[in-house]
């Protein structure tokens, strides 16, 4: 029973809210990525070296998505959340138009802030709205299909923006994947009811708590700091080998860059979206209505797909590396819904957003930031010459890989405590 019972939207209501949602995502993930499809052709015409462009597409939007993140998520913890999300994702998709226009590296590089700067408060935003429409026990269902984003998100960033790119040139893809983003905030502002905070949990906070008492209440829930370095850890892992498979695929098995993108593309939109829907659906059992299950599967799934993406790396034979990415690939997509929805049960209702906030953090600054950084440094040394070959990457690639498994440590750990936790969070034992 929750407090505001009579208060509960329809059905019909959640799940508007979560395709909308999910569009909020799918956007963010697509305006992000989609600088990578035409890293050669923005390199070509701004006059940048390799480094150079590098560091233009990628730098600008990560530092200041993942330092805003609090800022933005401390304000959506106390006012409209609703409207702070649809002036997010106007403002991250003017931005990406801007991209499409802007004709020097200064230029671009504001336009990129831009994207980071309205981002910032789409994930968390959304997170927080979805988890005062589904009760505890449906948030990691509901928060995976939100998370059917990642997967479309890519393919629009890779294989149809790549597209649009070789019809039109490379700056109409800004165009194309920016516009969208006002329609949607015009849905979000006009057709989304703020919901009352807390509604479908036994606790309620009428007052937001401050930093110090969010960060205090963080760092007591443990099973919450254990999904947090695991989730931290899977896009490290995950999301830094895939950063140079194509490069990998190139180099090893002699293939070009069209070549490259046909092994993985299909596997990102269908492996990925047919993993994330697998595991929504999973979710909806009632055997998983205990979190310490979940957290369980997350941690089988990840340590087998540790050992596929060492073999991905290992081998030498082209058909064997593409079947190992099928196993490998789904995953660094499966466990983003279930660890949002784990986390805003572990979080009091005015905490969501900064536990949002705090998760994207660490998990971005490994994946846009010390990823990148670690492969290319490694790839150097084992390289003194610097030529980039393809040995020197096959070695740094693998030394990347057994991170899978640390993270897979702090999945299981996060189980001994979940559910005292999530109890003490929501004011409902989960079991």
């Amino acid at each position: 029973m929750t407090i505001r019972e009579k208060d509960s939207p329809s059905m019909a209501q959640r799940w508007y809210v979560l395709i909308v949602m999910m569009l909020v995502y799918t956007l963010s993930i697509a305006d992000r990525y989609v600088v990578s499809t035409v890293l050669d052709a923005m390199k070509a015409d701004l006059n940048l070296t390799d480094q150079g462009v590098a560091m233009l597409s990628s730098w600008p939007l990560a530092l200041f998505y993942v330092v805003l993140g609090f800022p933005v998520s401390y304000v959506l913890d106390r006012h409209n959340r609703t409207k702070i999300v649809a002036v997010c994702i106007a403002m991250w998709s003017a931005a990406t138009v801007m991209c499409g226009v802007a004709s020097s590296i200064l230029g671009f590089a504001l336009s990129r802030i831009g994207v980071g700067v309205g981002e910032a408060g789409g994930t968390p935003g959304a997170n927080s709205i979805l988890s005062d429409y589904f009760p505890a026990s449906r948030r990691p269902m509901a928060l995976t299909i939100f998370s059917l984003g990642a997967p479309i998100g890519a393919w629009l960033s890779y294989e149809f923006a790549g597209a649009v790119a070789h019809n039109y040139g490379w700056k109409s893809v800004f165009w194309v994947l920016g516009l969208p983003g006002f329609l949607v905030g015009l849905l979000i502002w006009f057709t989304i009811k703020e919901p009352a905070r807390g509604q479908m949990d036994a606790e309620i906070q009428e007052v937001a708590p401050s930093v110090k008492e969010t960060t205090k209440f963080l760092f007591e829930q443990s099973s919450a700091v254990h999904v947090m370095l695991a989730s931290a850890l899977t896009a490290l892992w995950g999301w830094g080998l895939i950063y140079f498979t194509p490069s990998f695929l190139q180099r090893i098995h002699h293939l070009d860059a069209e070549q490259a993108g046909l092994v993985t593309g299909n596997i990102h939109l269908f492996g990925g979206g047919i993993a994330t829907l697998l595991t929504g659906w999973l979710l909806t059992r009632r055997f998983f209505d205990d979190p310490r299950r979940t957290v369980w599967l997350m941690g089988v799934i990840v340590g087998l797909a540790t050992f596929a993406s060492i073999g991905i790396y290992w081998t030498r034979d082209l058909d064997t590396a593409r079947a190992l990415c099928w196993i490998f690939i789904p995953a660094i997509y499966f466990y983003i819904g279930p660890c949002f929805g784990i986390l805003n049960n572990l979080a009091m209702p005015r905490m969501r957003a900064m536990f949002c906030a705090a998760t994207l953090f660490v998990a971005n600054v490994g994946n846009l930031i010390i990823a990148p950084v670690y492969v290319g440094s490694l790839s150097n040394w084992f390289d003194p010459l610097h030529q980039g070959t393809a040995e020197s990457l096959r070695l740094a690639l693998l030394c990347l890989t057994p991170v899978g498994f640390w993270a897979t440590l702090h999945y299981f750990w996060a189980a001994r405590r979940i559910v005292q936790d999530q109890t003490r969070a929501t004011g409902i034992s989960p079991i």
